[in-house]
Protein backbone atom coordinates (compact mmCIF):
# COMPACT_ATOMS: atom_id res chain seq x y z
CA UNK A 1 0.00 0.00 0.00
CA UNK A 2 1.34 3.41 -1.31
CA UNK A 3 0.46 6.87 0.54
CA UNK A 4 1.24 8.18 -2.72
CA UNK A 5 -1.93 8.40 -4.98
CA UNK A 6 -1.53 7.92 -9.05
CA UNK A 7 -1.72 10.16 -11.12
CA UNK A 8 -5.13 8.87 -11.97
CA UNK A 9 -6.55 9.05 -8.66
CA UNK A 10 -5.14 12.44 -7.99
CA UNK A 11 -6.92 13.34 -12.08
CA UNK A 12 -9.70 12.17 -10.38
CA UNK A 13 -9.85 13.89 -7.25
CA UNK A 14 -9.12 16.96 -8.68
CA UNK A 15 -12.06 16.80 -11.18
CA UNK A 16 -14.25 15.69 -8.26
CA UNK A 17 -13.21 19.34 -6.15
CA UNK A 18 -14.25 20.81 -9.62
CA UNK A 19 -17.66 19.47 -9.79
CA UNK A 20 -18.13 19.97 -6.05
CA UNK A 21 -17.04 23.43 -6.18
CA UNK A 22 -19.76 23.92 -8.48
CA UNK A 23 -22.44 22.51 -5.74
CA UNK A 24 -21.35 23.95 -2.86
CA UNK A 25 -23.15 24.09 0.88
CA UNK A 26 -23.39 27.50 1.02
CA UNK A 27 -25.17 28.12 -2.82
CA UNK A 28 -26.50 24.66 -3.70
CA UNK A 29 -26.67 22.06 -1.18
CA UNK A 30 -27.60 23.79 2.38
CA UNK A 31 -30.42 25.51 0.36
CA UNK A 32 -31.46 22.08 -1.50
CA UNK A 33 -31.51 20.15 1.95
CA UNK A 34 -33.32 22.48 4.06
CA UNK A 35 -36.47 21.99 1.22
CA UNK A 36 -35.80 18.14 2.15
CA UNK A 37 -34.96 18.16 -1.90
CA UNK A 38 -32.42 15.51 -2.64
CA UNK A 39 -29.47 16.43 -4.75
CA UNK A 40 -30.80 15.51 -8.30
CA UNK A 41 -28.93 18.01 -10.42
CA UNK A 42 -25.68 16.67 -8.64
CA UNK A 43 -26.19 13.33 -8.80
CA UNK A 44 -27.21 13.54 -12.59
CA UNK A 45 -23.64 15.18 -13.73
CA UNK A 46 -21.99 13.07 -11.97
CA UNK A 47 -23.57 9.95 -13.74
CA UNK A 48 -22.67 11.71 -17.08
CA UNK A 49 -19.36 12.55 -16.00
CA UNK A 50 -18.61 8.74 -14.81
CA UNK A 51 -18.08 9.20 -11.06
CA UNK A 52 -20.90 7.35 -9.16
CA UNK A 53 -19.69 4.11 -11.02
CA UNK A 54 -16.36 3.98 -10.99
CA UNK A 55 -15.87 1.26 -9.08
CA UNK A 56 -18.11 -0.91 -11.24
CA UNK A 57 -16.57 -3.03 -14.23
CA UNK A 58 -15.64 -1.31 -17.35
CA UNK A 59 -18.12 -3.76 -19.73
CA UNK A 60 -21.11 -2.52 -17.52
CA UNK A 61 -20.08 0.67 -18.17
CA UNK A 62 -17.98 1.71 -14.79
CA UNK A 63 -14.86 2.78 -14.42
CA UNK A 64 -13.67 -0.35 -13.35
CA UNK A 65 -11.39 1.22 -10.63
CA UNK A 66 -12.26 0.03 -6.60
CA UNK A 67 -14.29 1.08 -3.69
CA UNK A 68 -10.99 3.64 -2.86
CA UNK A 69 -11.73 5.42 -5.88
CA UNK A 70 -15.64 5.40 -4.93
CA UNK A 71 -14.60 7.03 -1.09
CA UNK A 72 -12.44 9.35 -2.96
CA UNK A 73 -15.46 10.44 -4.59
CA UNK A 74 -17.25 10.97 -1.97
CA UNK A 75 -14.63 12.50 0.48
CA UNK A 76 -14.33 15.13 -2.28
CA UNK A 77 -18.69 15.65 -2.33
CA UNK A 78 -18.82 16.08 0.96
CA UNK A 79 -15.15 18.25 1.65
CA UNK A 80 -17.98 21.27 -0.36
CA UNK A 81 -21.17 20.12 1.79
CA UNK A 82 -22.55 18.02 -1.01
CA UNK A 83 -22.01 14.55 0.02
CA UNK A 84 -24.23 12.02 -1.71
CA UNK A 85 -25.91 9.55 0.84
CA UNK A 86 -27.08 7.15 -1.85
CA UNK A 87 -23.61 6.49 -3.09
CA UNK A 88 -23.08 4.83 0.27
CA UNK A 89 -26.07 2.03 -0.86
CA UNK A 90 -26.54 2.28 -4.72
CA UNK A 91 -22.85 2.47 -6.33
CA UNK A 92 -21.55 0.74 -3.10
CA UNK A 93 -23.15 -1.83 -1.74
CA UNK A 94 -25.98 -3.05 -4.12
CA UNK A 95 -23.03 -2.52 -7.09
CA UNK A 96 -20.77 -4.22 -5.20
CA UNK A 97 -23.30 -7.25 -4.15
CA UNK A 98 -24.65 -7.76 -7.96
CA UNK A 99 -21.02 -7.19 -9.76
CA UNK A 100 -20.04 -10.17 -7.38
CA UNK A 101 -22.89 -12.35 -6.95
CA UNK A 102 -25.50 -11.89 -10.17
CA UNK A 103 -26.10 -13.35 -13.33
CA UNK A 104 -25.03 -12.07 -16.11
CA UNK A 105 -28.77 -10.79 -16.38
CA UNK A 106 -28.88 -8.94 -13.85
CA UNK A 107 -25.73 -7.47 -14.58
CA UNK A 108 -26.82 -6.09 -17.93
CA UNK A 109 -30.37 -4.84 -16.54
CA UNK A 110 -28.74 -2.82 -13.60
CA UNK A 111 -25.21 -2.48 -13.55
CA UNK A 112 -25.32 -0.27 -16.50
CA UNK A 113 -27.87 2.06 -15.05
CA UNK A 114 -26.19 2.36 -11.87
CA UNK A 115 -22.96 2.90 -13.44
CA UNK A 116 -24.24 6.38 -14.82
CA UNK A 117 -26.65 7.04 -12.13
CA UNK A 118 -29.80 6.64 -14.51
CA UNK A 119 -31.06 4.21 -11.85
CA UNK A 120 -30.57 4.29 -7.70
CA UNK A 121 -31.18 0.95 -5.95
CA UNK A 122 -31.31 1.56 -2.43
CA UNK A 123 -30.48 -1.14 0.30
CA UNK A 124 -33.26 -2.80 3.08
CA UNK A 125 -32.18 -4.49 6.16
CA UNK A 126 -33.00 -2.83 9.10
CA UNK A 127 -36.04 -3.79 11.15
CA UNK A 128 -37.69 -2.51 14.08
CA UNK A 129 -37.29 -5.09 16.34
CA UNK A 130 -33.83 -6.25 15.19
CA UNK A 131 -31.34 -3.17 15.33
CA UNK A 132 -28.09 -4.26 14.72
CA UNK A 133 -28.94 -8.39 14.95
CA UNK A 134 -29.17 -9.36 11.35
CA UNK A 135 -30.08 -13.00 12.90
CA UNK A 136 -33.55 -11.47 14.25
CA UNK A 137 -34.67 -10.37 11.00
CA UNK A 138 -38.01 -11.45 10.47
CA UNK A 139 -38.80 -10.71 6.63
CA UNK A 140 -39.24 -13.82 5.34
CA UNK A 141 -39.12 -15.44 1.76
CA UNK A 142 -41.02 -18.42 0.38
CA UNK A 143 -41.03 -20.57 -2.55
CA UNK A 144 -44.23 -20.74 -4.64
CA UNK A 145 -43.57 -22.53 -7.85
CA UNK A 146 -41.12 -20.90 -9.39
CA UNK A 147 -41.65 -17.41 -7.73
CA UNK A 148 -40.95 -15.88 -4.54
CA UNK A 149 -43.21 -14.81 -2.30
CA UNK A 150 -41.75 -12.21 0.88
CA UNK A 151 -43.17 -10.79 3.54
CA UNK A 152 -42.04 -8.33 6.46
CA UNK A 153 -41.12 -4.12 7.60
CA UNK A 154 -37.89 -2.84 7.16
CA UNK A 155 -37.72 0.77 8.86
CA UNK A 156 -34.82 3.23 8.08
CA UNK A 157 -34.43 2.72 4.90
CA UNK A 158 -32.74 5.64 2.85
CA UNK A 159 -33.91 7.11 -0.50
CA UNK A 160 -36.44 5.06 -1.35
CA UNK A 161 -38.95 7.81 -3.07
CA UNK A 162 -35.74 8.02 -5.64
CA UNK A 163 -34.81 4.36 -6.19
CA UNK A 164 -36.23 2.02 -8.75
CA UNK A 165 -35.99 -0.84 -6.71
CA UNK A 166 -34.80 -1.73 -3.45
CA UNK A 167 -32.01 -4.66 -2.45
CA UNK A 168 -33.92 -6.71 0.46
CA UNK A 169 -32.31 -8.94 2.63
CA UNK A 170 -34.78 -11.61 3.68
CA UNK A 171 -34.77 -14.85 5.32
CA UNK A 172 -35.02 -18.47 3.56
CA UNK A 173 -35.53 -21.61 5.05
CA UNK A 174 -33.24 -24.00 4.75
CA UNK A 175 -34.20 -27.24 2.99
CA UNK A 176 -32.20 -29.52 4.97
CA UNK A 177 -32.27 -27.90 8.60
CA UNK A 178 -35.24 -25.69 8.34
CA UNK A 179 -33.35 -22.53 9.90
CA UNK A 180 -33.88 -19.59 8.46
CA UNK A 181 -31.22 -17.81 6.65
CA UNK A 182 -30.49 -14.63 4.83
CA UNK A 183 -30.99 -14.19 1.36
CA UNK A 184 -31.15 -10.54 -1.29
CA UNK A 185 -33.70 -10.05 -3.34
CA UNK A 186 -33.94 -7.24 -5.97
CA UNK A 187 -37.66 -5.41 -5.33
CA UNK A 188 -38.83 -3.30 -7.67
CA UNK A 189 -40.20 -0.41 -6.20
CA UNK A 190 -43.61 -0.63 -8.23
CA UNK A 191 -44.43 -4.28 -6.83
CA UNK A 192 -47.63 -5.24 -6.27
CA UNK A 193 -47.47 -5.53 -2.08
CA UNK A 194 -44.82 -3.13 -1.77
CA UNK A 195 -45.65 -0.05 0.08
CA UNK A 196 -43.57 2.70 1.55
CA UNK A 197 -44.22 5.08 4.24
CA UNK A 198 -41.97 8.24 4.90
CA UNK A 199 -41.00 8.34 8.25
CA UNK A 200 -40.37 12.24 10.12
CA UNK A 201 -37.00 13.25 10.57
CA UNK A 202 -35.99 16.14 12.84
CA UNK A 203 -33.07 16.70 11.10
CA UNK A 204 -32.12 19.02 7.87
CA UNK A 205 -31.29 16.67 5.15
CA UNK A 206 -31.92 15.94 1.39
CA UNK A 207 -33.15 12.42 1.38
CA UNK A 208 -36.08 10.98 3.13
CA UNK A 209 -36.37 7.77 5.07
CA UNK A 210 -38.99 4.88 5.19
CA UNK A 211 -40.95 2.40 6.49
CA UNK A 212 -41.61 -0.64 3.85
CA UNK A 213 -44.35 -3.04 4.27
CA UNK A 214 -43.78 -6.25 1.89
CA UNK A 215 -47.41 -8.12 2.04
CA UNK A 216 -47.47 -11.07 -0.02
CA UNK A 217 -44.95 -9.45 -2.37
CA UNK A 218 -44.37 -12.26 -5.50
CA UNK A 219 -41.12 -12.01 -7.30
CA UNK A 220 -39.70 -13.94 -10.18
CA UNK A 221 -36.97 -16.58 -9.55
CA UNK A 222 -34.44 -14.28 -11.05
CA UNK A 223 -35.10 -11.87 -7.89
CA UNK A 224 -32.98 -13.93 -5.67
CA UNK A 225 -29.13 -12.56 -5.89
CA UNK A 226 -27.12 -15.11 -5.72
CA UNK A 227 -27.30 -18.16 -3.79
CA UNK A 228 -30.18 -18.64 -1.51
CA UNK A 229 -27.75 -20.63 0.88
CA UNK A 230 -24.61 -18.31 0.70
CA UNK A 231 -26.10 -15.15 1.26
CA UNK A 232 -24.24 -14.50 4.24
CA UNK A 233 -21.22 -14.31 2.81
CA UNK A 234 -22.84 -11.82 -0.08
CA UNK A 235 -24.70 -9.90 2.34
CA UNK A 236 -21.14 -8.98 4.22
CA UNK A 237 -19.89 -7.75 1.06
CA UNK A 238 -21.22 -4.90 0.62
CA UNK A 239 -21.30 -4.04 4.09
CA UNK A 240 -17.37 -2.93 4.12
CA UNK A 241 -17.59 -0.71 1.39
CA UNK A 242 -20.92 0.82 3.16
CA UNK A 243 -18.32 1.20 5.82
CA UNK A 244 -15.82 2.89 3.95
CA UNK A 245 -18.01 4.95 2.46
CA UNK A 246 -19.69 5.98 5.39
CA UNK A 247 -15.92 7.42 6.35
CA UNK A 248 -15.59 8.91 3.53
CA UNK A 249 -18.50 10.96 3.98
CA UNK A 250 -17.39 11.43 7.15
CA UNK A 251 -13.97 12.61 6.60
CA UNK A 252 -15.18 14.85 4.08
CA UNK A 253 -17.79 16.99 6.28
CA UNK A 254 -14.92 17.47 8.83
CA UNK A 255 -12.64 18.61 5.95
CA UNK A 256 -15.49 21.10 4.98
CA UNK A 257 -15.88 22.29 9.08
CA UNK A 258 -12.07 22.62 9.76
CA UNK A 259 -11.76 24.79 5.68
CA UNK A 260 -14.49 27.22 7.50
CA UNK A 261 -13.04 27.25 10.80
CA UNK A 262 -9.46 28.45 9.32
CA UNK A 263 -10.91 30.67 6.55
CA UNK A 264 -12.38 32.66 9.67
CA UNK A 265 -9.98 32.47 12.19
CA UNK A 266 -7.77 33.95 9.52
CA UNK A 267 -9.55 36.80 9.02
CA UNK A 268 -11.39 37.65 12.11
CA UNK A 269 -9.38 40.03 14.67
CA UNK A 270 -10.73 41.07 17.69
CA UNK A 271 -8.24 41.79 20.41
CA UNK A 272 -5.32 44.67 18.78
CA UNK A 273 -5.97 43.74 14.82
CA UNK A 274 -4.62 40.04 15.57
CA UNK A 275 -6.44 37.54 13.89
CA UNK A 276 -8.09 34.72 16.42
CA UNK A 277 -6.46 32.22 14.65
CA UNK A 278 -2.86 33.33 16.53
CA UNK A 279 -4.35 32.26 19.81
CA UNK A 280 -3.43 29.35 20.70
CA UNK A 281 -7.15 28.61 22.27
CA UNK A 282 -8.24 28.58 18.63
CA UNK A 283 -5.41 27.11 16.89
CA UNK A 284 -4.70 24.13 18.93
CA UNK A 285 -7.99 22.97 19.01
CA UNK A 286 -8.41 23.26 15.34
CA UNK A 287 -4.82 21.69 14.56
CA UNK A 288 -5.97 18.37 17.20
CA UNK A 289 -9.13 17.82 15.13
CA UNK A 290 -6.96 18.51 11.73
CA UNK A 291 -4.49 15.73 13.24
CA UNK A 292 -7.75 13.16 14.62
CA UNK A 293 -9.28 13.59 10.86
CA UNK A 294 -6.08 12.94 9.09
CA UNK A 295 -5.97 10.14 10.93
CA UNK A 296 -9.62 8.77 10.33
CA UNK A 297 -8.83 9.12 6.56
CA UNK A 298 -5.92 7.08 6.67
CA UNK A 299 -7.31 4.12 8.37
CA UNK A 300 -10.25 4.65 5.80
CA UNK A 301 -7.91 4.59 2.71
CA UNK A 302 -5.95 1.35 4.45
CA UNK A 303 -9.88 -0.32 4.51
CA UNK A 304 -10.26 0.69 0.95
CA UNK A 305 -6.76 -0.75 0.19
CA UNK A 306 -7.03 -4.41 1.77
CA UNK A 307 -11.09 -4.22 0.43
CA UNK A 308 -9.79 -3.76 -3.49
CA UNK A 309 -7.24 -6.67 -2.89
CA UNK A 310 -9.51 -9.06 -1.53
CA UNK A 311 -8.53 -9.38 1.73
CA UNK A 312 -12.08 -9.37 3.37
CA UNK A 313 -10.94 -9.95 6.78
CA UNK A 314 -8.58 -6.98 6.94
CA UNK A 315 -10.63 -4.73 5.42
CA UNK A 316 -13.79 -5.60 7.58
CA UNK A 317 -11.56 -4.48 11.05
CA UNK A 318 -10.24 -1.42 9.13
CA UNK A 319 -13.43 -0.34 7.83
CA UNK A 320 -15.17 -0.14 11.40
CA UNK A 321 -12.16 1.61 13.07
CA UNK A 322 -11.97 3.89 10.14
CA UNK A 323 -16.33 4.62 10.28
CA UNK A 324 -15.83 4.66 14.62
CA UNK A 325 -12.80 7.06 14.45
CA UNK A 326 -14.40 9.48 11.12
CA UNK A 327 -17.90 10.17 12.82
CA UNK A 328 -15.70 11.35 16.11
CA UNK A 329 -13.66 13.43 14.17
CA UNK A 330 -15.99 15.13 11.85
CA UNK A 331 -18.28 15.81 14.89
CA UNK A 332 -15.46 17.09 16.77
CA UNK A 333 -14.34 19.02 13.56
CA UNK A 334 -17.84 20.59 13.00
CA UNK A 335 -18.45 21.12 16.63
CA UNK A 336 -14.57 23.22 16.91
CA UNK A 337 -15.05 25.36 13.38
CA UNK A 338 -18.66 26.29 15.16
CA UNK A 339 -17.33 27.69 18.43
CA UNK A 340 -14.20 28.98 16.45
CA UNK A 341 -17.08 31.48 14.80
CA UNK A 342 -18.74 32.23 18.22
CA UNK A 343 -22.71 32.72 17.90
CA UNK A 344 -22.27 33.50 14.14
CA UNK A 345 -21.24 29.88 13.89
CA UNK A 346 -25.53 28.94 14.43
CA UNK A 347 -26.57 31.15 11.80
CA UNK A 348 -27.42 29.79 8.18
CA UNK A 349 -25.22 31.69 6.58
CA UNK A 350 -21.80 30.36 7.85
CA UNK A 351 -23.67 26.69 7.23
CA UNK A 352 -22.16 25.03 10.04
CA UNK A 353 -24.63 24.06 12.50
CA UNK A 354 -27.26 22.44 9.96
CA UNK A 355 -24.14 19.64 8.95
CA UNK A 356 -24.52 18.83 13.03
CA UNK A 357 -26.98 16.41 12.69
CA UNK A 358 -25.67 15.30 9.64
CA UNK A 359 -22.36 14.08 11.55
CA UNK A 360 -24.01 12.50 14.13
CA UNK A 361 -25.71 10.17 11.83
CA UNK A 362 -22.37 8.42 11.45
CA UNK A 363 -22.14 7.27 15.51
CA UNK A 364 -25.83 5.16 14.64
CA UNK A 365 -25.44 4.50 11.13
CA UNK A 366 -24.64 2.27 9.20
CA UNK A 367 -23.61 0.69 12.17
CA UNK A 368 -23.54 1.83 15.72
CA UNK A 369 -20.28 2.83 17.81
CA UNK A 370 -21.19 0.47 20.53
CA UNK A 371 -21.36 -2.18 17.64
CA UNK A 372 -17.78 -1.27 15.96
CA UNK A 373 -16.33 -1.77 19.36
CA UNK A 374 -17.68 -5.13 20.12
CA UNK A 375 -16.36 -6.27 17.07
CA UNK A 376 -12.77 -4.37 17.77
CA UNK A 377 -12.70 -5.95 21.30
CA UNK A 378 -14.22 -9.80 19.98
CA UNK A 379 -12.27 -10.05 16.59
CA UNK A 380 -9.04 -7.72 16.98
CA UNK A 381 -8.33 -8.20 20.53
CA UNK A 382 -9.73 -11.93 21.39
CA UNK A 383 -11.91 -10.58 23.90
CA UNK A 384 -15.08 -12.88 24.83
CA UNK A 385 -18.14 -12.30 23.41
CA UNK A 386 -20.50 -9.95 25.08
CA UNK A 387 -23.70 -10.41 23.51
Amino acid sequence: MSFIETEEQKALREAVAKLAAKYNFKDYAGPKARRNEPFDELWNEAGKLGFLGVNLPEEYGGGGAGIYELALVQEELAAQGCGLLLMVVSPAICGTIITKYGTEAQKQQWLTKLADGSAKMVFGITEPDAGSNSHKITTTARRDGDDWILNGRKIFISGVDQADAVLIVGRTENAKTGNLQPALFIVPVDTPGFVKTKQEMDIIEPDNQFTLFLDDVRLPADALVGQEDAAIAQLFAGLNPERIMGAAMAVGMGRYAIDRAVAYAKERAVWKGVPIGAHQGISHPLAQVKIELELAKVMMQKAAFLYDSGDDFGAAEAANMAKYAAAEASIKALDQAIQTHGGSGLTSDVGLAGMLAAARIGRVAPVSREMVLNFVAQHSLGLPRSY
